[in-house]
């Protein structure tokens, strides 16, 4: 449940974690990275998220974009045999 403090709802981590299902690590190495906001420090410790860091958060846990290259996948296998991009790519000349 969201504490308010100030006039701002403020989510904990835990809400965090179950809104967006990721794990802890996931979500402090996002953090690290500055992929997502820091949050903010509350007694003993506790980290908060504001409401918009909270939805910037679950916007980038859900976020999905194309593959580069026009969405063309490598060739893992061929005839059951694992094989690299550059076999792939030597094996069609």
């Amino acid at each position: 449940m969201p504490i308010q403090l100030k006039d701002r709802l403020y989510f904990s981590v835990n809400e965090v974690l179950v809104d967006t299902g990721v794990s802890r690590q996931t979500l402090w190495r996002w953090r690290q990275d500055r992929k997502v906001p820091l949050g903010h420090r509350f007694r003993d410790r506790q980290l908060l998220f504001d409401e918009e860091e909270f939805h910037a958060i679950r916007s980038y846990a859900n976020h999905v974009e194309p593959l580069p290259g026009g969405g063309q996948q490598l060739r893992l296998f061929r005839n059951g045999i694992a094989v690299s991009a550059e076999d792939d790519q030597e094996g069609r000349g």
